[in-house]
C-alpha cells in the first residue's frame, strides 16, 4: 500500500470530525492567548514578587503545550501535510525549538538554549529567549484579534460606527493600562480621569497634556503611549485587517469600506493593496527616522536625559511620523538639550511632512509604474488629488515659515543665527499644521502670529494621513467654489478637470461641522474657563480638534468641564465630524420625486 492511498485513508476517516475538531482548537488558541496575555500585562504593568513571576514563567512554557497539540492536529488534519508545513514553517520552527528546550530540560535539568549560552558565554541567552516568547503571545493575540475581525461583517454596524467603536475601545484600553503602577513614577496610579485624558490624546494622535509625559512616566509608561500612538495614528481596525491579511482570511466589503473612508483610497479594490504599502511605508520611515534621530543625539553625550537614545530615538520617530507631537523632553522640544539641535529638527519635519501628506499621496508619487510611464507619455502624471495635497501643502508651508520669520524677528526669534530662524520658523510652520511640537515657547508668541497658527491648524493634513484639520483638499475646493462663484461660473473645474456637485456638498459639510464644533466647544470654555482669556481658549480649542497638540500653556489648569471639552474635541477631530454625524445619524428613505425650486436672496 502506497503513501498516498494510507493518507487518502486517514482523510476520509477524519473528515467528518474536522471541521469540529478544529474549530474548538480556534476557541481554545484565543483563550489561551489570552489568559497568558493578561498574565504578561499584569507582570508588566504590577511588577509582582519573584514567586509569582515564576509561576507566570511556568505558564507561559506550558500553554505551549497546547500549541504544539494544535501545530500537531493540524497537520494530521491537513490534506497537503507538506504543503502546511511549508506554509507555517516559522511557527513549525518555533515549536520544535520550544519542544526540544523542554525535552532537554527534563533530561538534564538543563535547557538546549542554556547550555549553548554557556558554551558561548553569552549568558543572556535564555533572557532574551524568554523575551521573544513573551513577545510572540503579544503578536498571536494580534493575529488571533485579526481572525475575528473578519467577522466584523456579521454585526449590524456602519462602517461610521465601526470606526468611532474602535477609537473608543483603543481609548479604554489604553486608559486601563496608564493606571497601572508599574507606569508612572509617582507612588500611587495615575487618577482615572488624567489617564484617560492622556489616553484619547495619544490614540487620537494629539499630544495635549495634563502631566508632565517625560517626567511623570516610566519607561514601560512611555512604551504604552507609544503604542496607543501608532495604533490611533495608522487605525486600530486598519492594524486589525493586516493582521486578518496575515491570517490568509480576507478583508470583507466592510472592511474595505473602512479602509476607502479611512485611507482616502479612490475604490474598493484598492484598499487591501494600499494597506501593505501603507505599513511597510509608516515602518520604513519611522525605522529611517529612528536611526538617523539615534545618530543626531551624539552618543558621547553626558546628558542623563539621553541615558537610552535607542528607545528616546524609536518614541520620537514613531510621534513625529504619526503626528503626535509627544516628547520624552520636560517642556518638550524646547528643552535645552534640543533646542538647538537644528538637524535634529529637520529630521522630525521630514517625518512629519511624510506622515501628513498623506498614504495616497506617497503611493502616486512613488509608484513605479507610473513613474516608468511618466517618461513615455505625459498623460501618466500625478493624479489631480495628489497635485492639489502638495501644492496646498508647499503654500500653507512657505505661509507659516515666512510669517513666522518676519512677525517674531523681535520676539521669540531674538538672538537666534540666520540659520537658526530660518530653521525654527520652518518647523513651527510645518509642526503647527499637525503635529504639535514646539522648540519656543508658545505662551509668549504675538497675537498676529497665534491666529496664523489657529488658521493652519484648522486646515491641518491631507487625506488619508495622520494629521487632522478640515484637510488641504477641502480648504481648496472651498477656494475654488468661492471665487468660481465670484466669476459667475457654474460648474468648479479644476486643471481641466470638474468637481462633482456631490464632492463639494461634503466639502462644505465638513466646514460647516468643523466651525459648529469649535465655535460650541470656544463658547462652553469661555464660560467653565473664561478667565484664561478667549484666544488661548480658541488656540486650545483649534490645536485639539485638527488633533494638534500645540498649546498656549492652559491645558493642565483647566477646570474639569474644559478637560471634557477638550477630550470631546480631540475625538471628534480625530475620527471626523462627517464621520461622526454618519454615524449619528439615521438612513433617509430616497424618493422617485423632486420638488419646484425656490428662490432664496443670498448675501
Amino acid at each position: 500500500m502506497s503513501v498516498q492511498s494510507i493518507r487518502e485513508k486517514i482523510n476520509l476517516a477524519l473528515y467528518d470530525s474536522k471541521e469540529g475538531v478544529l474549530s474548538l482548537f480556534k476557541v481554545g488558541s484565543f483563550l489561551v492567548a489570552s489568559l497568558i496575555l493578561s498574565l504578561l500585562i499584569y507582570q508588566f504593568g504590577f511588577n509582582p514578587n519573584l514567586t509569582v513571576k515564576a509561576w507566570i514563567l511556568i505558564a507561559i512554557k506550558a500553554s505551549f503545550v497546547f500549541y504544539i497539540v494544535k501545530y500537531l492536529t493540524n497537520l494530521l488534519y491537513s490534506y497537503k501535510p507538506t504543503r502546511f508545513i511549508k506554509d507555517s514553517w516559522f511557527e513549525g520552527l518555533l515549536l520544535l525549538l520550544i519542544l526540544i528546550n523542554g525535552v532537554t530540560y527534563l533530561i538534564s535539568n538543563e535547557s538546549l538554549l542554556n547550555w549553548l549560552g554557556r558554551q558561548l558565554e553569552f549568558y543572556q541567552l535564555e533572557n532574551f529567549y524568554i523575551l521573544f516568547l513573551q513577545s510572540y503571545f503579544f503578536i498571536l493575540v494580534g493575529i488571533e484579534l485579526g481572525k475575528a475581525s473578519t467577522h466584523l461583517t456579521l454585526l449590524k454596524m456602519s462602517p461610521p460606527k465601526m470606526l468611532i467603536s474602535s477609537f473608543i475601545f483603543l481609548i479604554l484600553i489604553g486608559t486601563g493600562l496608564l493606571m497601572m503602577p508599574e507606569m508612572t513614577s509617582k507612588i500611587e496610579y495615575m487618577p482615572f480621569f488624567d489617564a484617560l485624558f492622556t489616553s484619547i490624546s495619544a490614540s487620537c494622535v494629539t499630544g495635549l497634556i495634563v502631566v508632565d509625559t517625560a517626567t511623570y512616566f516610566t519607561q514601560k509608561g512611555h512604551t504604552v503611549l507609544m503604542l496607543l500612538i501608532q495604533l490611533g495614528g495608522l487605525n486600530i481596525i486598519s492594524f486589525a485587517t493586516l493582521l486578518a491579511l496575515f491570517s490568509k482570511k480576507g478583508i470583507g466589503i466592510k472592511h474595505q469600506t473602512i479602509l476607502q473612508d479611512n485611507f482616502s483610497s479612490e475604490s474598493l479594490l484598492s484598499g487591501k493593496g494600499l494597506l501593505g504599502k501603507i505599513f511597510l511605508f509608516s515602518f520604513f520611515m519611522e525605522f529611517i527616522g529612528m536611526i538617523a534621530l539615534y545618530f543626531t543625539w551624539n552618543p558621547g553625550t553626558n546628558e542623563p536625559l539621553l541615558e537610552d537614545q535607542f528607545f528616546f530615538s524609536l518614541f520620537h520617530s514613531v510621534s513625529a511620523f504619526n503626528n503626535a507631537g509627544f516628547s520624552l523632553f520636560p517642556n518638550g522640544l524646547q528643552n535645552h538639550v534640543v533646542q538647538n539641535a537644528h538637524s535634529m529638527h529637520l529630521i522630525l519635519a521630514g517625518l512629519i511632512f511624510f506622515g501628513a501628506v498623506g498614504f495616497p499621496v506617497i503611493d502616486d508619487v512613488f509608484n513605479i509604474n507610473r513613474i516608468k510611464k511618466s517618461f513615455k507619455s505625459s498623460l501618466y502624471k500625478l493624479k489631480l488629488s495628489t497635485r492639489i495635497s502638495l501644492y496646498t501643502t508647499f503654500v500653507l508651508l512657505l505661509f507659516g515659515t515666512l510669517m513666522f520669520y518676519f512677525l517674531e524677528q523681535q520676539n521669540t526669534l531674538n538672538g537666534m543665527t540666520i540659520q537658526g530662524q530660518l530653521i525654527t520658523s520652518f518647523f513651527q510652520s510645518i509642526t503647527a499644521r499637525t503635529a504639535g511640537f514646539n522648540t519656543v515657547d508658545f505662551s509668549v508668541i504675538g497675537t498676529p502670529m497665534l491666529l496664523i497658527f489657529i488658521f493652519l491648524m484648522f486646515i491641518g493634513a491631507s487625506p488619508g494621513s495622520t494629521g487632522g484639520g478640515i484637510k488641504t483638499s477641502t480648504f481648496t475646493l472651498i477656494i475654488y467654489s468661492a471665487l468660481n462663484t465670484i466669476r459667475g461660473k457654474k460648474r468648479i473645474e479644476i486643471e481641466k478637470r470638474t468637481i462633482s456637485p456631490e464632492l463639494l456638498h461634503k466639502a462644505f459639510s465638513i466646514f460647516l461641522f468643523a466651525t459648529s464644533t469649535i465655535f460650541i466647544a470656544i463658547f462652553i470654555l469661555s464660560i467653565s474657563d473664561g478667565e484664561k482669556g478667549i484666544l488661548p481658549i480658541a488656540f486650545e480649542v483649534v490645536s485639539a480638534f485638527s488633533t494638534v497638540g500645540l498649546s498656549a500653556g492652559i491645558t493642565a489648569n483647566l477646570s474639569f468641564t474644559g478637560k471634557v471639552v477638550i477630550m470631546v474635541c480631540m475625538f471628534v477631530g480625530r475620527i471626523g465630524t462627517l464621520t461622526l454625524a454618519f454615524a449619528l445619524s439615521s438612513k433617509m428613505k430616497s424618493h422617485n420625486y423632486k420638488y419646484p425650486k425656490a428662490h432664496l436672496s443670498v448675501g
